[in-house]
């Protein structure tokens, strides 16, 4: 076998290969387990989407029908309880309100988990451990322990029923920070050290080497900062008492009385103020999902 191998690598003046490889074709899923697999996923998509289902149809349903049983799947189609909603409270200027808060939020929000990520993740300095696990330490605090401090705190400072006090307590993020620590220290060591040769300074090699490969972890953070603003209801509640600068879902409350619940009233005002939360998380929503960040190819050999 040995001579023959040899005979033929001098014949042919090429080298054999040590190993054979033997490529095998990749197994698919049984058809039976396929439909398995989408079934399950069915199934659990419409236990999430029945809760909104319920709401769209309570929001065109008469108000004897919100508590009978078995419901009607086929509401009364009572388009008036949006104009009934929208004329309950000032929504152009909640909306307003709303994205300037949301928007002011993140964009503190990605300056200081960029900034803070980049520093726990690539700079060098004593104690950057322990100011780490201080900083995570915040996630383990429950946050209504907080109110009432706060809620001093704000007064004292003259912020009570501002747009300050709803925007700066919130412009750091402990998940945005911890998210993109840990994209950064995924990154080639090589990246910073080429950048570092070239002259390139600590801010440089964030704006112009890490962040822009940071792209879709600032994407996820954005995003997520802006939905928790949006959906924000207990601190603005507490903090405020103006209309001028109360939010979408401090607004929900007009809908609650004494005399009880305007439920087809609320289920209309929740449907078109979570229309565009909706629709944005649909353009965006494969950040959620991704969990590839593309840096290979960022190195060369």
């Amino acid at each position: 076998m040995a001579a023959t191998t040899t005979g033929t690598t001098r014949r042919t003046g090429r080298t054999a290969p040590a190993t054979a490889r033997v490529l095998r074709p990749r197994r698919r899923p049984a058809p039976a387990g396929r439909s398995v697999r989408r079934t399950v996923a069915v199934v659990v998509a419409l236990l999430f989407l029945l809760p909104v289902l319920w709401m769209l149809l309570t929001s065109v349903s008469a108000d004897s029908d919100v508590f009978q049983f078995p419901p009607k799947l086929l509401p009364a189609w009572e388009w008036s309880n949006y104009a009934r909603a929208w004329s309950r409270s000032p929504w152009l200027m909640y909306f307003g309100n709303t994205v300037l808060i949301a928007g002011a939020v993140v964009v503190l929000v990605l300056g200081t988990s960029l900034l803070a990520g980049f520093a726990f993740a690539v700079m060098r300095f004593r104690g950057r451990g322990v100011l780490f696990l201080v900083v995570m330490s915040v996630l383990m605090v429950p946050q209504t322990v907080l109110l009432i401090p706060n809620f001093l705190i704000a007064q004292q400072l003259g912020w009570y029923d501002t747009y300050l006090i709803q925007i700066v307590p919130w412009g750091a993020s402990v998940f945005g920070i911890f998210l993109l620590r840990q994209f950064f220290v995924t990154l080639p060591r090589e990246l910073f050290e080429a950048a570092e040769i070239d002259g390139a300074g600590p801010f440089r090699m964030l704006f112009s080497v890490a962040a822009p490969l940071a792209a879709p972890s600032l994407v996820l953070v954005g995003l997520n900062s802006f939905m928790g603003s949006w959906n924000s209801f207990v601190w603005p509640y507490i903090m405020t008492k103006s209309d001028s600068v109360r939010p979408i879902e401090v607004g929900l409350q007009a809908f609650y009385g004494s005399d009880g619940t305007d439920w087809t009233g609320l289920c209309a005002a929740v449907t078109f103020t979570t229309v565009p939360i909706i629709v944005l998380f649909l353009f965006l929503q494969r950040y959620f999902v991704s969990g590839v960040y593309g840096t290979q190819g960022s190195v060369r050999g």
